[in-house]
C-alpha cells in the first residue's frame, strides 16, 4: 500500500493553493511543512530546526512561543469569544486597544478602526480618502499616488497601490485612479555623480511633475512605507521624506503611512514614521500589532478626517463600513498583551542594541564578489546580489540566483526571503547577540555556496 497518497504533502498538493508560489512547480515538489516553533526558531516535519530570519512574514516579533500571548487569547476566549462593533455595540477590550493605539501614535491621531490584515486596512484607508474628499466638497480630488516597488497588500485596491508587476499581471490591475511615481532606491536609480540628497530631490521633482500633469486638484493621497519591505528592503535616501512632504503640503495631498512592516520597533523606534520624520494623516498597521499570533490590523486617522466622517454619517444616516471580525475581542486581547510586552521589556531599546550587530555584520560582507549593496535600519536589512560589482549589473532574473542563495541558506538552518536577488532579513525582535552571530554564519556559508554555484555555472567571470 502506498501511504504517500495520504501524506500531508500529497494532501497539500491536492487541496491547498499557496500564495507567492509557482503552482506548477509546487505540484512537483510539494510543500515545506513547518510543525512547531519556539523562540526565534521553527521546526519542520523532518525534525530540522531553523532560525526564522524573516519572522515568518516580517511579523512574528516576539517569536513563536510567547506564553503571555497564548494565555491572553485563552482568557479572552473564555470571557468573550466574539462580539462585533456594529450599531454602537463593542467589546470592552476593543475600546482599550483603540485608546492605547491612539495615545501611542507617533503624530496626533483621533480614532482607530480595525480590520484583519494589512491589505484590508489599506483598502479601508483608500475608501476613507475618497469618502473624506466627497465630504469636504472636493469630489474631483480622488487620484492616488504610490511608488514603484512599494508594497501595500494583495486585495484589489491594495494590490493596485502595490508597485510590483507580479501583483498586477493578468489580474487587470491597477484599478483606475491609482498611479505610481519613482522608486527611491539610490543604489539602483541614482545617476553617476549624483548624491543621495540630489537623488531625493529628483524623486521629489518626479512626484511634483506627476502631480502637475494630472492636476493637483485631482490628487487625493500619497501612500508610502517608511522602509519599502517586500520591494527589497529599500531605505529612503537622505532628505527624501522631507522633500516629498513639502510637495504634498503644497498641493493639499494626504500622506498615508503604511506601518505594517515597520511599526512596533522594527526600525529602532516604535514607528517607522518617527525614524524618518513623517507626518501622516492616516497610519495602517498589522503584523507585529499582535506578533501575528492572531489576525488583526488597525487604521489610525487624524481628526480632520474623522470630523468629515461624522458629517457624512449624519447626512447619510450611518457610516457605511464595518467588518464581522473587526476589533475581534480575542485578537484585541492578544494585541494589547503584545503592546504590554513591548513596553515592559523595552523591546525598542533591545532593537537599538541589537541593530548595530546585525547591520555591521551584514555590511562586513560588502566586499564579497556577489554582494552589490547591503542596506537596512534597525532589525530589517537586505543584501542585494549582483553579477558585476563595478557596473552594478544584475543577474538575469530567470537564473534565480537569489532563490538559489535562499535555498543554500535554508540548508544551513536559516530561513530568509529572496526578493528577486535581494536576500531580506527581518528576524523576531527578541533575537539576541548569539543568535545574530549564528544567523550571519549560516548566511555567509550560503553566500559562499552560491558563489561556487555561480562560477560552476559560468554566470560570473
Amino acid at each position: 500500500m502506498d501511504t504517500r497518497a495520504n501524506s500531508a504533502s500529497a494532501r497539500d498538493i491536492a487541496y491547498h493553493v499557496h500564495g507567492y508560489t509557482n503552482l506548477k512547480k509546487h505540484e512537483e515538489v510539494g510543500p515545506h511543512i513547518i510543525e512547531s516553533g519556539s523562540g526565534i526558531r521553527v521546526t519542520d516535519d523532518n525534525g530540522k530546526s531553523y532560525i526564522e530570519g524573516l519572522a515568518g512574514l516580517w511579523c512574528t516579533s516576539l517569536g513563536f512561543s510567547e506564553e503571555r500571548l497564548i494565555n491572553a487569547a485563552m482568557a479572552e476566549f473564555k470571557r468573550l469569544p466574539y462580539y462585533h462593533g456594529f450599531a454602537g455595540r463593542t467589546p470592552d477590550i476593543t475600546i482599550e486597544l483603540a485608546e492605547r493605539l491612539v495615545k501611542m501614535a507617533p503624530v496626533p491621531m483621533s480614532k482607530a478602526l480595525f480590520a484583519n490584515s494589512g491589505s484590508e486596512a489599506t483598502d479601508l484607508s483608500l475608501k476613507l480618502v475618497w469618502y473624506y474628499h466627497n465630504a469636504i466638497g472636493k469630489p474631483e480630488k480622488k487620484k492616488i499616488i504610490s511608488r514603484i516597488k512599494g508594497y501595500h497588500g494583495v486585495t484589489v485596491a491594495s494590490a493596485s497601490l502595490t508597485g510590483l508587476p507580479h501583483l498586477h499581471a493578468e489580474f487587470d490591475l491597477p484599478i483606475d485612479r491609482i498611479m505610481h511615481t519613482s522608486c527611491p532606491h539610490y543604489y539602483r536609480f541614482g545617476e553617476d555623480g549624483e548624491s543621495e540628497e540630489d537623488f531625493a530631490t529628483r524623486c521629489a521633482t518626479d512626484l511634483e511633475e506627476l502631480i502637475e500633469r494630472e492636476g493637483g486638484d485631482t490628487i487625493a493621497a500619497f501612500y508610502a512605507e517608511p522602509v519599502m519591505g517586500a520591494g527589497g528592503v529599500l531605505v529612503p535616501p537622505k532628505t527624501y521624506f522631507e522633500k516629498i512632504q513639502k510637495i504634498l503640503k503644497k498641493h493639499d495631498i494626504l500622506l498615508m503611512a503604511d506601518e505594517v512592516i515597520c511599526g512596533f520597533g522594527r526600525t529602532g523606534n516604535m514607528w517607522g514614521t518617527t525614524t524618518f520624520d513623517m507626518k501622516p494623516d492616516m497610519i495602517t498597521m498589522a503584523k507585529a500589532l499582535s506578533s501575528s499570533y492572531l489576525p488583526i490590523s488597525a487604521l489610525l486617522i487624524n481628526d480632520k478626517i474623522y470630523q468629515a466622517m461624522v458629517g457624512q454619517s449624519e447626512k447619510l444616516g450611518l457610516f457605511g463600513h464595518g467588518g464581522t471580525y473587526a476589533g475581534h475581542p480575542v485578537a484585541a486581547a492578544v494585541a494589547l498583551e503584545t503592546l504590554n510586552i513591548y513596553e515592559e521589556r523595552d523591546i525598542v531599546g533591545h532593537v537599538q542594541k541589537m541593530a548595530p550587530l546585525l547591520q555591521d555584520a551584514l555590511r562586513a560582507l560588502a566586499d564579497h564578489p556577489l554582494v552589490g549593496e547591503v542596506r537596512g535600519v534597525g532589525l530589517i536589512a537586505g543584501v542585494e546580489l549582483v553579477k558585476n560589482k563595478e557596473t552594478r549589473e544584475s543577474f538575469d532574473p530567470k537564473l534565480g540566483v537569489g532563490a538559489k542563495c535562499q535555498a543554500f541558506t535554508m540548508e544551513n538552518g536559516l530561513i530568509i526571503r529572496a526578493v528577486g536577488d535581494t536576500l531580506a532579513f527581518c528576524p523576531p525582535l527578541i533575537i539576541n547577540e548569539a543568535e545574530i552571530t549564528e544567523m550571519i554564519a549560516s548566511f555567509t556559508t550560503g553566500l559562499e555556496q552560491t558563489l561556487t554555484w555561480v562560477k560552476e555555472e559560468g554566470l560570473q567571470a
